[in-house]
């Protein structure tokens, strides 16, 4: 799936290899982000091809073109649209998470297991209510008394307090606030010139605490008739976006436990699902050794984003003689992005770095850096003072240059012929800078603190402090496309493109690509004998297409030439630090497009005077020439490279029928089903993975399964200890022997699924009366299964949260017999089992077939009420057009597995900055002058 941006007449176009994909509207997001909804005049998706033969662009793939409004001749128009949005907090009524009482239960049967007593959690890296009780327990307050009196009363009163706390974290961690969104545009023109002028300004206080984003964009169009048969059109936008958000590492997976974690994560949304509500929200408890409270790290630890979005574009149309016209593209973009990840002295992630109030403390703190150069040294911290200030730079300049000439005929008012060909240039140079300085005091002045042991650190650990990379991307094109009609009843179309990109191989026959399409269609009902039909049938379409389309594979692959870059080799010393070259990657002059043919047939057809219409495509495609990642034996220093490694077939139909159910003067009732099915399935693949690829993430691809399929770990049932068993690479019944790493011996994992619905669609029903218009809309999926959220751990600490599931946990012997919800594991279990080896049972009891569910869903997507004014009372107060929307969006789920338990089928949870799409209610006001 590729974005090219490449921008034609007043439209963006934009390659995708399937727009029957649920990745379409992520393009189409994409590409509107600098335009307000106001400034688009419609949007059209064209597949196989089509777009050539209108437009005269891409036969790469299908396009999607967006029209950007323009002014009219001799009309004046100022428009006002105004959007005010509410989105509902999160509700543990809606999560399968225990409440404090329920909590506590579970806390002091770990306690009896071993877990929560003073020796254990004293000076552990995480810590909550135990570990505060624990602490009071050794403080003195002012007065020279303890804290808490060490006496079962005392003790007692303070997890009776905490049993009864049931914090609502989401009510802690989220808002209730309005977004705003309000666009003004203005259009005017003549009958030698015309122009259309908006601006518009989102703010957004921020659904979750210290989260808020604002936006600003501006578009200004003009359109010029120089001479009749001369013309200039010019299009220009930019936006601005500056956006909060909290600070994020990137998550990192233990291939040999298989825990998926990531250090220092303050997603509120995690936050509120993971954190136990025993926890007080103004206490502070102990994580990474340091104290923590998830608000005011919210304060202290965030990300400062800056987007600048800039384009211009003038396009120049000459009609030589009336049948031939001359056109003459170019278009300038600009786009800039800052990053800042402000980690204050005051933060835990800061405090973390000098934690070692305690001996033991000290020797445990990964954080903390001992020098290898003197063997009795003690761990210290290379953050003495001061917090960490990290800031990343994406830069992009591209341009668009575009040259055609167009031929148009109609002959003795039977044969039309449409002529179209050119050629286009695209170029786009990217840098990208980082930069991490430590020791900033934000509370001093913004003046670093740091020390030389850092820097030393640094170099034993192979780690730069700075980054800087650039890449230059170029593409260029030749297309040609020949259309003939005859009489509007048959159709015959074909398109010719021939392209190369500077990411791919050297070798010609890599880097140059021919693509064509061939399509045609019949228009029964332009033929004479429909007549017969009356008004039964009112039209009748048949068309089919064939065609090779290809894409230049994922943005981050490029093998045109051996890649030879700098490094530092790791040394054991700093005082021996040297450089080297190192091969990136290897020249893989054979290295080409993504290739894909696909055949098509189809038919729209609509009977009882359009009052009935459906659609329905069927299609085969062969997709081959994959890029992907290969495992070589190491020739010439590289062992994993990327190929041309793949290969799949894929097949499926999509229908949809509309119907106007009832028609009258003042009322209407139309509904619109769409239906669509798709199947694929990896032919070849030449390349191997590990047991964590294939069990982890959101599927994975493999020989004979569909291309993103998910794969579990067979689970065996509990053992008499009330620990999860499971299938091994060796065919054995086992608790933790599972190879994470294991390549060659895959045939042992279980095919949960596919990851991506195999059926999708939608219903919506329109209610219109008078100017009262009611939407009811739905949207559902099935055919895919979801992993469910890895709540199981070896061990747990009074941090943490869990799901009722644990109910139903094993307790005693005898009740694997009733029960497949694992022990809560004891001290005794880690010390005979080991602790690798049980933390490897829990994690492969997470990937396993036990914890795998549908992913089929209905949802309530959006219930709408709108009203148009009538135009009476819209002329008495002086506008020429008003009306009012009240939307609701994202309401309920209709059906979902029951086994989710309340887990989202449309959301992965990565952490980071990732929330589910909330419920929102907006109202717009849309009003014209």
């Amino acid at each position: 799936m590729g974005v090219d941006g490449v921008i034609m007449e007043d439209v963006i176009e934009m390659s995708s290899d399937d727009l029957s994909s649920g990745d379409a509207m992520t393009l189409i997001s994409s590409a509107i982000a600098g335009l307000n909804a106001d400034d688009i005049e419609s949007f059209d998706i064209l597949k196989d091809g089509s777009a050539t033969s209108i437009y005269g662009a891409r036969a790469m793939a299908g396009v999607i073109v967006i029209t950007t409004k323009r002014g009219k001749a001799g009309v004046s128009q100022i428009s006002y649209t105004g959007e005010y949005t509410y989105r509902m907090k999160p509700s543990y009524a809606n999560y399968n998470i225990m409440n404090s009482q329920e909590q506590m239960s579970v806390y002091e049967e770990m306690r009896e297991g071993g877990w929560l007593n003073y020796a254990e959690i004293a000076n552990a890296a995480e810590s909550g209510v135990y570990g505060r009780m624990y602490s009071q327990l050794n403080q003195l307050d002012e007065n020279g008394d303890f804290l808490l009196a060490n006496t079962p009363e005392a003790r007692a009163a303070y997890l009776r307090e905490a049993e009864y706390r049931n914090t609502d974290w989401f009510d802690e961690l989220f808002n209730t606030n309005m977004v705003q969104n309000h666009s003004v545009s203005m259009s005017s023109g003549t009958d030698r010139s015309s122009y259309y002028a908006s601006m518009s300004a989102m703010v957004d206080p921020g659904w979750s605490l210290d989260s808020k984003v604002n936006r600003y964009t501006a578009n200004f169009n003009t359109n010029f008739k120089i001479r009749d048969n001369l013309s200039l059109t010019t299009i220009s936008n930019a936006s601005y976006r500056k956006q909060k958000a909290p600070g994020t590492l990137s998550q990192d997976v233990d291939v040999v436990t298989g825990e998926v974690k990531r250090d220092f994560d303050i997603n509120p949304f995690s936050y509120a699902l993971n954190s136990s509500r025993t926890l007080s929200p103004d206490y502070y408890y102990t994580r990474n050794y340091a104290p923590f409270n998830i608000k005011k790290e919210l304060d202290e630890n965030y990300i400062d984003l800056n987007v600048v979005d800039v384009k211009f574009q003038t396009e120049l149309k000459w009609k030589v003689v009336p049948k031939v016209e001359l056109s003459a593209l170019g278009a300038l973009k600009y786009q800039s992005t800052s990053q800042e990840h402000h980690v204050t002295e005051f933060s835990n992630q800061a405090s973390a770095y000098r934690a070692m109030e305690t001996v033991t403390v000290r020797d445990n703190n990964p954080f903390l850096y001992t020098d290898p150069d003197d063997p009795y040294a003690l761990p210290i911290s290379v953050l003495p003072q001061g917090g960490i200030y990290t800031r990343t730079d994406y830069s992009m300049l591209g341009y668009d240059l575009r040259t055609t000439a167009s031929y148009k005929d109609v002959y003795n008012d039977s044969h039309i012929l449409n002529l179209y060909g050119g050629m286009e240039v695209n170029s786009a140079d990217r840098k990208k800078t980082r930069n991490t300085g430590w020791g900033m005091q934000y509370s001093m002045g913004e003046t670093p603190f740091y020390s030389y042991e850092l820097f030393k650190k640094g170099v034993e650990d192979n780690n730069l402090y700075y980054e800087l990379s650039n890449t230059r991307y170029r593409n260029i094109a030749f297309f040609g496309n020949a259309t003939y009609s005859y009489r509007g009843k048959y159709t015959l179309n074909g398109t010719l493109r021939y392209e190369g990109s500077n990411k791919l191989g050297k070798s010609t026959s890599a880097r140059w690509l021919p693509t064509w399409n061939i399509s045609g269609a019949w228009n029964a009902h332009e033929e004479g004998f429909f007549d017969n039909f009356g008004s039964a049938l009112t039209h009748f379409t048949l068309k089919a297409s064939y065609s090779l389309t290809a894409d230049r594979g994922p943005y981050d692959v490029t093998n045109s030439l051996v890649d030879i870059r700098s490094a530092t080799p790791w040394r054991p010393s700093a005082g021996v630090k040297e450089s080297a070259l190192e091969i990136e990657s290897l020249e893989n002059s054979e290295l080409t497009y993504e290739k894909k043919h696909e055949i098509n047939l189809g038919a729209e057809i609509g009977f009882l005077n359009n009052r009935l219409n459906t659609t329905f495509d069927i299609y085969k495609r062969d997709n081959f020439d994959l890029i992907g990642i290969v495992n070589t034996q190491g020739l010439g220093g590289e062992v994993s490279k990327y190929g041309n490694v793949a290969s799949m077939e894929s097949n499926g139909f999509e229908f949809s029928l509309s119907s106007t159910n009832i028609k009258t003067k003042d009322f209407s009732w139309t509904t619109n089903f769409v239906y669509s099915k798709v199947k694929n399935e990896i032919t070849e693949l030449e390349t191997t993975s590990r047991v964590i690829d294939m069990v982890s993430g959101t599927g994975f691809a493999r020989e004979g399964y569909a291309v993103r399929s998910i794969f579990s770990i067979p689970f065996k049932g509990l053992n008499s200890e009330g620990l999860p068993t499971f299938l091994d690479q060796n065919g054995d019944i086992t608790v933790s022997d599972i190879y994470f790493q294991e390549r060659d011996n895959l045939d042992f994992l279980e095919y949960s699924g596919s990851a991506d619905p195999t059926d999708i669609g939608s219903l919506n029903n329109a209610f219109n009366y008078k100017g009262l218009k009611l939407n009811i809309f739905v949207t559902y999926s099935f055919g895919n299964v979801v992993r469910l959220d890895p709540f199981f751990s070896s061990e747990y600490s009074d941090l943490a949260a869990l799901p009722r599931e644990f109910k139903n946990r094993w307790v005693r012997p005898g009740d694997e017999a009733y029960t497949n919800i694992p022990v809560i594991a004891t001290t005794r279990q880690k010390d005979n089992i080991g602790e690798s080896d049980l933390a490897t049972a829990y994690n492969a009891y997470n990937y396993s077939s036990e914890r795998v569910a549908k992913g089929d869903f209905i949802r309530m997507k959006e219930i709408s009420l709108g009203y148009d004014f009538p135009s009476q009372l819209v002329s008495n107060l002086g506008v020429s057009a008003l009306s009012v929307k009240l939307q609701a969006t994202n309401l309920f789920l209709i059906y979902s597995d029951d086994k989710l338990n309340g887990q989202d089928p449309e959301f992965f949870n990565t952490g980071g900055v990732a929330s589910p799409v909330p419920k929102q209610f907006t109202f717009t006001l849309r009003l014209s002058l």
